[in-house]
């Protein structure tokens, strides 16, 4: 038998193109799920954005001074502020800043590491107190202490054994100032007082307990949870940002994020407190080693200074020398002043040797600058020897005179400003900016959330839709179903909205209706492809060994019995005389699409109880037979394995024109496959979206193992409007269309 040949045009298209459209198709068939996949992810981010305790931000500023004029005179020693003065670079304060030693004098002034919270009702109940003024009754229902208000609670002191670190303990308030405290180790309630310091005992060691303030009603329960003291300060540490504003500015910025704003607040203020303190104190050690180690070389310095004046008295008592010349005048004061220069460079190397290596860039410099004064003196020197020796000796004396004077009065000056220092409590560090209580959370960001919500529920739904279009969607491409079957489609059969309707009413009205979409609606399209494969069968029944045309399918619920009822229909209305058989003798249902009974049928022949004649229903529509399933039975493949079988499909295909068999499903059983050789023409139905490619060759493959031959494919169900991106010209989307509107003008005429 030749196939038939679609005189369709040939149209080639763009794979890319095809897979865009086909995606865009995927899209708007599974709009529904991703609609409702997206709409559930929205509910969800509108929820979490409602439920997500709000997370505040504050922060604190601070500028490290590197240079400061204190204001204090400068002598021959220098200004030995600058000696003391904190030199560290932002980089480094900034480590000071976040150094354990800072924050866990933090979290020890602000007892960070209790925990006292009201309990809350689980997911929703943070939500509604802090919607809630005032307090609240407690539990829900009078049960649990569940706080929906704003309680709260002041714990002064909270002491655990190591072991119970971490864990929780709850306390009940009571009335009259007391509460009951519950909690791994207690026997039963301890009860305790308001302002009381309590002692509680329990199996793994005592419990401290000092509780300052209560403002809850009678019943609330509290959650308390002694954390460990080094755990605080390291989550502390993880928390805080630190970092510098703007390049070598020696501005800090220190930010901390937490969901209780006054708390956030004062964490940054005790962190900023405690670290300008440390700051100071620093400084201020500083300036006591420095004025211990002036102090230390006063009396010697003093004795050095007498000396020196004695020696110059004594020569100038025993040479008689009044004053020195011009030259001699010059030559002293620039070699005292490069000996003071000289002793001041040694005793900044011996200051500084106090707080650094050799190795430091500052001992380094300075033991440059010591070179430098030393090479200078040494070239005055050279010029005294040049002098009168009466006059060397005199220059020598007084210049040692005029040094040591000059260098103890600066040593007095210092140490009076070491003084000054250690007594200012002045450190090289201001606070700018100090942290107020924030009033908006800058987490959750509830649009941002929902869109993100909305976003991932898109995306989600797409990828579902996808999941689902690859995994359970069936065949939709013809040309992919002749490709890998092997069969020609002989006609594609559109989806029909009249048709569900019928078959809704099919469901619950009565036999006697008639519910026939080829009689209800003639000109549906659905009916005119029928019409199209009339014309195609009566090609193809010419190569044909009798008129026994067998419908089956790979499974059920693919229209099966809609098409071979209506196929019987528009074939009878051609005039050719038709014998519809309803071969589905384990779900058959044609009798409804006529308004017939079961009764008798197609089984009772076979089994022998009643005449062939006496089963076929004479003119249910004009030229139109029908043979119901009849009596159900309990082994239609062995009845149909019987010689009556064939016998009565030869005697009905002598006396019609048409004989048109509906058999039961090919895959779930075996019906068909023993009924289908006695047809000479064989069609598979397959349903678009829904009949998988390898049903079909599965069916394909069982039916030839009966001993039967396919001889095309039906492609019902088609949805072309619904895929008209990437198949809309296959299907003729635009035929379609047109078609209708034709039909519409028709049947106003056919009215008028």
């Amino acid at each position: 038998m030749a196939p038939l040949k679609r005189s369709s045009a040939v149209v080639t298209h763009d794979p890319e193109i095809i897979g865009l459209a086909a995606f865009l198709d995927m899209l708007v068939d599974n709009r529904a799920v991703i609609s409702t996949v997206t709409a559930l992810f929205v509910v969800v981010g509108v929820f979490y954005a409602w439920l997500a305790p709000p997370v505040y931000e504050s922060a604190i500023t601070l500028q490290v001074e590197e240079d400061r004029d204190t204001g204090t005179p400068k002598g021959m020693l220098g200004d030995m502020s600058q000696l003391v003065e904190i030199k560290s670079p932002a980089e480094a304060e900034m480590q000071i800043l976040g150094s354990r030693f800072v924050l866990s004098r933090s979290v020890d002034a602000l007892r960070l590491y209790i925990s006292a919270q009201p309990r809350r009702f689980p997911l929703i109940g943070s939500s509604i107190a802090r919607y809630s003024d005032g307090l609240s009754r407690p539990g829900l229902f009078g049960v649990g202490g569940y706080a929906w208000g704003s309680e709260s609670i002041n714990v002064a002191a909270f002491d655990v054994p190591p072991h119970d670190e971490g864990r929780r303990y709850t306390l009940r308030v009571l009335s009259g100032g007391r509460y009951a405290l519950q909690g791994d180790g207690i026997d039963g309630e301890a009860i305790g007082h308001v302002g009381v310091g309590e002692r509680f005992a329990t199996r793994a060691g005592p419990v401290l307990l000092r509780v300052e303030r209560m403002d809850a009603r009678e019943g609330i329960v509290f959650e308390l949870t002694r954390d460990s003291f080094q755990q605080t300060v390291t989550q502390l540490r993880k928390a805080l940002i630190i970092a510098e504003k703007g390049k070598q500015s020696g501005v800090i910025e220190a930010t901390l994020q937490y969901n209780d704003p006054e708390l956030l607040s004062a964490t940054l203020n005790e962190i900023s407190r405690q670290y300008l303190r440390q700051n100071i104190e620093r400084k201020a050690a500083q300036a006591e080693r420095s004025l211990d180690f002036l102090v230390d070389q006063q009396p010697e310095m003093k004795h050095q200074l007498e000396e020196s004046e004695n020696r110059y008295n004594a020569y100038r008592n025993t040479h008689s020398i009044i004053d020195l010349g011009e030259e001699g005048k010059v030559i002293l004061q620039r070699s005292a002043d490069v000996e003071s220069r000289l002793l001041q460079l040694r005793q900044k190397r011996e200051e500084l040797l106090m707080r650094y290596m050799p190795s430091h860039p500052g001992v380094i410099a300075i033991d440059a600058q010591i070179a430098e004064a030393a090479k200078v003196a040494g070239e005055l020197a050279g010029r005294v020897k040049q002098m009168p020796l009466s006059e060397q000796s005199t220059l020598r004396l007084e210049r040692d005179v005029r040094v040591n004077t000059n260098l103890y009065v600066s040593l007095l000056n210092n140490i009076e400003q070491l003084k000054l220092l250690k007594a200012s409590k002045i450190g090289n560090v201001r606070l700018i900016d100090r942290a107020e209580v924030p009033q908006i959370p800058v987490k959750p960001r509830k649009l941002m959330v929902v869109g993100l919500a909305a976003l991932m529920g898109l995306f989600a739904g797409v990828g579902i839709a996808f999941i689902r279009d690859a995994l359970l969607r069936g065949v939709t491409d013809v040309t992919a179903l002749e490709s890998h079957s092997g069969l020609s489609v002989y006609a594609t059969i559109p989806y029909s909205k009249q048709q569900e309707a019928l078959a809704r009413k099919m469901a619950v009205k009565t036999k006697e209706e008639d519910l026939m979409l080829a009689t209800r609606y003639p000109l549906d399209p659905a009916i005119e492809s029928l019409r199209s494969l009339r014309t195609a069968l009566q090609f193809a029944m010419l190569e044909a060994r009798n008129n026994v045309v067998l419908l089956t399918g790979p499974s059920p619920g693919i229209g099966k019995s809609f098409v071979s009822a209506n196929l019987a229909a528009v074939l009878a209305a051609s005039g050719k005389h038709v014998l519809l058989i309803d071969g589905d003798l384990r779900a058959g249902h044609l009798d409804r699409y006529f308004g017939q009974s079961n009764g008798v049928g197609l089984s009772d022949a076979i089994a022998g109880a009643v005449a062939c004649q006496d089963v076929v229903r004479e003119s249910v529509r004009p030229n139109l037979d029908f043979v119901p399933t009849g009596t159900a039975a309990l082994n239609p493949a062995e009845l149909l394995l019987s010689d009556r079988w064939l016998e009565l499909v030869n005697t009905v295909s002598a006396r019609y024109d048409i004989v048109l068999i509906d058999a039961a499903p090919v895959l779930p059983v075996s019906d068909a496959g023993i009924m289908a050789p006695v047809a000479g023409t064989v069609f598979l139905l397959a349903r678009f979206a829904q009949t998988r490619v390898g049903e079909i060759t599965e069916s394909v493959k069982r039916l030839a193992q009966g001993g039967s031959r396919v001889s095309g494919l039906l492609f019902n169900g088609v949805a072309p409007r619904r895929y008209s991106y990437a198949y809309g010209g296959k299907y003729g989307r635009y035929r379609y269309t047109a078609y209708r509107n034709d039909r519409t003008r028709a049947e106003n005429q056919v009215r008028q």
